[in-house]
């Protein structure tokens, strides 16, 4: 079976000009295709250009030059608007801090995504209670953030990901704020979610969080250092 590239880069550039004619190149022509269904984790040191790269993969941020097609749609001169449309079809975000609002409930936080879709609060409600109860939940809809754990925070915040089912969730050192245990709770169902279908793409600096990834994609100086199986990456002895 042909399978379906989700996520296309060609010669992707990045460079941020500032004040006094000053430039800095980040991203420095990066190619690479991932099919949908596939797991992978980038890695790299800090500086490496690896946030830069997820903010664009994410279409929160615009390459200089290269192309990016995300679901058969090439992305990177789309207006506002429609950068938004596509973002908000195909992509949910999980990110370190959680980015929840403090003084809403949980269901309010999950169907956030809903908001600007003309769908009646009865069905945002039911939609979201559903999500959380996916995420192991259930019960917890009508509470607030600070009444659950770091860990539970993280689950609001994939379910939130999830509310509109989208192909590709792109997870940003989605454990870095976790403890061990709590971490590898959260990789496991990342990896459930993986198993369903959904494409996962996952930024780290955690050797042992990328170890639950199926594919590596290292950056090193704006370059794609190496891309190709975990397992092979680190029985070679590489952090």
């Amino acid at each position: 079976m042909k399978k379906t590239t989700v996520v296309s880069v060609k010669d992707l550039k990045k460079t941020y000009f500032m004040s006094g004619g000053l430039s800095q190149e980040v991203l420095k022509g990066v190619s690479f295709e991932i099919d949908a269904g596939n797991f992978v984790a980038i890695m790299g040191h800090s500086g490496s250009g690896k946030s830069t790269l997820m903010n664009t993969l994410g279409c929160l941020d615009r390459p200089t030059s290269g192309k990016y097609i995300l679901a058969e749609k090439e992305v990177s001169k789309l207006s506002d608007d429609a950068l938004a449309s596509v973002r908000g079809q195909t992509l949910g975000f999980v990110f370190q801090n959680f980015n929840l609002l403090m003084k809403r409930t949980i269901a309010d936080n999950v169907s956030l995504p809903l908001l600007y879709q003309g769908i009646s609060k009865k069905e945002c409600y039911e939609r979201a209670c559903q999500m959380i109860k996916k995420v192991g939940l259930d019960g917890y809809a009508d509470r607030i953030p600070s009444q659950l754990s770091g860990g539970m925070q993280q689950r609001v915040a994939i379910a939130r990901a999830l509310i509109n089912h989208p192909k590709i969730i792109l997870a940003d050192e989605p454990t870095g704020n976790l403890d061990s245990q709590t971490s590898d709770e959260i990789m496991g169902m990342f990896q459930e979610l993986n198993d369903e279908g959904i494409t996962i793409i996952l930024v780290t600096h955690e050797p042992d969080v990328a170890m639950y990834a199926k594919r590596l994609i290292r950056i090193a100086d704006g370059v794609v250092e190496y891309d190709g199986s975990v397992k092979d990456y680190f029985v070679k002895g590489n952090k």
